[in-house]
């Protein structure tokens, strides 16, 4: 019978070249070739399985069905999940083969060494075994009657020296390439649930995988949050801190940022503080709130609606409230030795009130946050988390991108043009377009041609006179004459970007037409701002926060800001003001405007200071206040910033003509915010966030500082150098105004910006025009800035759905006005505070991103607690784990979508917060796409 089998067996090809001896009596130029690689390690059978768990190895198994045998336990039944633990069988019962003596069984460590799987490789070349050493274990055995019945059996070492004939054995016929029937291979179960398979494929508890490494790299990034942490609480710069959000429903508890830091401050508004009272007051909606399940149509306001907006929206600086001087809290103010406004109580008058970070603890912090980001493990394990994050989210839209659509079509009224967006980044200098101010300025030369409108050269011109030293006339003027657009000429060219905001490249055309303070009182620019407030109002749903500068030359410029807004009635319902301050010290200092940096520090701050301690000194200045959100902090990052000290000295030391750094700028705005915001939040006036442009050009640091300080930023493009930082502005949510037009002029090409990937990550993004003027063609620029990343990036109507949405969340308007455009707990992770009748983001999405978030921030807070001493069940409660279940589990031959825990991925499992299932929206516990959410 032996002598039969063999004859029918062919030469073997194996990996190595080596041919089995050909048995006497055969030729093996007649017979027929041999499967190429007839030997197959673990790598090759699982690259051979399909997406649905079919096996396709081309093993040459010429068994004839049915194969039968003793039965399996039913704890390895298999899933037909697309792993080689996981085939799907019909009708077979298979059993484990006889333990052999030579060694093949299982050894009680239930491991298993390359060496034994070489041993095993090498028993099946020489036995003529076609199958790889995780199949060799099979136990077939033939079915007595069977016809043909020779079927898949072990060689066992003791049976081949008796000289048993238990071999593959192989038809003719199969190998003159006809169709059989491999078989199903089955598994040996002991070996199967052996903890090491191979010294490459590790099989361990992903839970138990806290190695010292990931314990201190979770310890670096959980430290630097918890000092984000820190400032952002001391300055007062979270949503619970604001009095403008307490609009007689909202409550600190129910804030996000509240309980997700141990750096709680109390809040302590005024006793006899109520609501926020906004005024003018918003308007009255036009469809009345309803339940968004009714199958009502909304109802219309009734008639006298003009009349009565026309008279809501007119301004009356008399019915505005100013209050006086605080009476029974004696509170002082003045600068400290270190450049820092401080409030004291007449008690104790050397002791500030408030905590206010020092100059040497904040340059600490910043190097403890700029060691981690840039120690190597930290950034490749940061890069690793940011594309497994991209690569879920990719996999997310494959499975739930109709689910979307059609949950978005079930939404009445709402689409992308009638959901509320803000223009979170826009200049107030360059906020119209072109031919606005083009048409503008022909208006007024045609109209006003004699009106005196600059003091020059020791003389009065008119405005006729000004344009005749030009030589030109209104028929002349062109957008091409006024040359303000930033074409290619601006690249990397921030000195030439700056000319642009002079028309004709003339800078008395510039004082005249966009400045405040001017010898006209800033009346054209006011007209021309009525005009662009007019344009948002009519698209009624488009919002902007304009930026307007403060320079710090003097201590009267907030004086003449504040009663240029009120004079004009700069008040819009659709608009809200930053402070921007360039920063500037260098050409104050070398024009003799200031004369040391400190200077700078007194004249930006100390009327707020004023202000906040007796309204009734500075009340236009009160009332902008109420209409101003943050600040933010101007100018070429791209400048080259030269350490003259090694040690930083205190502003009033700072004499020299050399610009401090980035990092010494917001430093200091941050640290007087601070005390301001205690103090204006302790009288129940709205405090101030700080939002500088950062990582626009320049040194990847300047990220680093707004981490710590800043509340939001605007750009951010330099993130994509800095995988670490980019993963820590994940993990807090930090909003980015993205301006891809704006760097496409200046630093970043359009298809290499980094916006795209910041938003598949899960980076709380939107989109901001920056500066119209400029960049811009269109009467709506953010709509245009909309339009071209939607056909760049292939954004869906969702994706711009969710950056109108998260425009909306990072501007600093009321909680009373947020609620009516995001929906009552619209600061609610997840779709708890996302209502998809007003921002047509889908639920769906929402608990998407939500899910995705928390499962980091469970992973990184698994060493919170007690990092020395994690066992598996604080680990298992960290990634949102039941421990009871996990001891219950199943063994790994019945697990769904798990794979073996290699040295590569083992990291990987370390850092899933849910082990390593991936848990989303649309995809159940299993692996397979849900439908309609079951």
């Amino acid at each position: 019978m032996a002598d039969t089998i063999d004859s029918l067996r062919p030469p073997l090809t194996t990996h190595d070249s080596s041919t089995a001896p050909t048995p006497s009596g055969s030729n093996p130029s007649s017979a027929p070739g041999s499967p190429k690689h007839p030997f197959f390690d673990y790598r090759d059978e699982r690259s051979h399985l399909t997406d649905a768990g079919a096996f396709r190895a081309e093993l040459p198994t010429a068994i004839p069905p049915p194969v039968a045998s003793t039965s399996v336990p039913s704890s390895h039944t298999l899933t037909g999940q697309p792993s080689l633990e996981h085939l799907s069988l019909s009708n077979p019962s298979l059993s484990p083969a006889p333990s052999s003596p030579s060694g093949s069984t299982t050894s009680t460590s239930h491991t298993r060494t390359r060496s034994r799987s070489d041993s095993l490789a090498s028993k099946a070349k020489v036995k003529g075994d076609l199958t790889s050493p995780r199949i060799a274990n099979l136990g077939l055995s033939p079915i007595p009657g069977t016809p043909g019945g020779l079927a898949s059996v072990a060689v066992e070492d003791q049976e081949q020296k008796e000289g048993q004939a238990n071999g593959l054995g192989l038809l003719e016929e199969a190998w003159n390439g006809a169709k059989v029937d491999h078989g199903a291979p089955v598994l040996n179960a002991e070996r199967e649930e052996a903890d090491e398979i191979d010294e490459v494929f590790t099989a361990q508890n992903p839970h138990e995988a806290l190695t010292a490494e990931l314990r201190a790299l979770y310890e670096s990034f959980q430290r630097c949050l918890d000092l984000r942490d820190k400032y952002m609480s001391l300055s007062r710069q979270r949503l619970e801190d604001n009095p403008a959000n307490y609009d007689g429903h909202f409550s600190p508890s129910s804030s996000p940022s509240y309980a997700a830091t141990s750096y709680i401050r109390p809040v302590e508004l005024p006793k006899d503080f109520e609501k926020w009272r906004i005024y003018p007051p918003p308007p009255e909606p036009h469809w009345k709130e309803r339940d968004p399940e009714a199958t009502e149509p909304p109802v219309v306001e009734g008639a006298g609606e003009g009349t009565s907006e026309e008279e809501r929206v007119r301004f009356d600086f008399g019915r505005c409230e100013v209050p006086a001087r605080e009476e029974g809290r004696g509170r002082t103010f003045r600068l400290d030795e270190g450049g820092v406004y401080q409030v004291y109580d007449e008690d104790s008058p050397t002791t500030p009130l408030y905590t206010v970070p020092t100059l040497k603890q904040y340059f600490q912090d910043l190097d403890v946050v700029l060691n981690v980001i840039s120690d190597g493990p930290t950034k490749s394990f940061a890069f690793r988390r940011l594309r497994y994050l991209e690569s879920k989210w990719n996999l997310y839209v494959l499975l739930n991108e109709y689910r979307e659509l059609a949950e978005m079509k079930r939404v009445s009224h709402r689409d992308f043009y009638n959901v509320r967006k803000v223009d979170t980044h826009v200049h107030h200098s360059a906020s119209m377009n072109q031919k606005h101010l083009l048409r503008f300025i022909k208006f007024k030369i045609r109209r006003s041609p004699n009106e005196v409108v600059i003091y020059r050269d020791g003389k009065h011109l008119t405005l006729r006179q000004v344009f005749e030293s030009l030589n030109l006339t209104a028929y002349d003027l062109s957008i091409d004459t006024l040359d303000m657009h930033a074409h290619q000429d601006s690249f990397h060219r921030f000195d030439k970007f700056n000319l642009k905001y002079n028309p004709l490249g003339e800078s008395r055309l510039r004082e005249i037409f966009l400045k405040t303070d001017n010898y006209i009182e800033g009346r054209y620019l006011a007209e021309i701002t009525k005009e662009i407030f007019s344009d948002l109002q009519q698209s009624k749903y488009q919002m902007a926060e304009y930026r307007i500068s403060i320079y710090g030359r003097s201590t009267a410029e907030w004086d003449k800001l504040a009663k240029w807004v009120i004079e004009n009635e700069l008040f819009s319902d659709n608009v809200r003001w930053l402070i921007q301050i360039p920063r500037l010290y260098d050409v104050f200092k070398k024009s003799g405007g200031v004369n040391d940096f400190q200077e700078v520090v007194r004249n930006i701050f100390e009327p707020l200071y004023e202000v906040t301690a007796d309204p009734s000194s500075h009340p236009e200045l009160h009332v902008f206040l109420q209409r101003v959100v943050g600040f933010d902090s101007v100018d070429d990052e791209s400048k080259a910033e030269r350490r003259l000290y090694r040690k930083f000295p205190v502003p009033k030391d700072w004499n020299t003509t050399q610009n401090p750094p980035y990092a010494y700028w917001l430093y200091f705005l941050y640290a007087n915010i601070t005390s301001l915001n205690n103090w204006r939040h302790e009288r129940g006036f709205n405090t101030f966030w700080l939002r500088p442009h950062a990582g626009e050009a320049g040194d990847t640091d300047h990220l680093t500082s707004a981490f710590l300080t800043s509340q939001s930023i605007s750009h951010g493009i330099l993130l994509r150098k800095v995988p670490a930082l980019q993963y820590l502005f994940y993990l807090k949510q930090i909003g980015i105004a993205m301006s891809p037009l704006s760097n496409n002029a200046l630093f970043l090409t359009y298809e290499r910006n980094p916006f795209p990937n910041f938003f598949r990550t899960g980076l709380n993004v939107s989109l901001s025009t920056d500066d119209p003027l400029q960049f811009h063609f269109t009467k709506e620029p953010l709509l245009e800035e909309y339009s071209v990343a939607a056909q760049i990036y292939k954004l869906s109507p969702a994706d711009m759905c969710e950056l109108a949405r998260n425009s909306c969340a990072q501007s600093g308007f009321e909680m009373e006005i947020k609620r009516h455009w995001l929906g009552q707990d619209w600061y609610l992770p997840g779709k708890d505070g996302n209502w998809i009748h007003k921002t047509n983001v889908p639920n769906l999405r929402a608990e998407y991103r939500r899910a995705t978030l928390q499962e980091e921030m469970n992973m990184i807070a698994m060493v919170k607690e007690n990092p020395s001493a994690l066992d598996n069940s604080a680990v298992e409660q960290a990634t949102s784990s039941d421990a009871a279940a996990s001891s219950q589990a199943p063994p790994l031959s019945q697990r769904a979508q798990e794979p073996l825990m290699t040295s590569d991925n083992v990291g990987a499992a370390a850092m899933g917060a849910s082990g390593t299932n991936l848990h989303m929206p649309g995809l159940n516990a299993s692996g397979s796409a849900s439908v309609n959410g079951r």
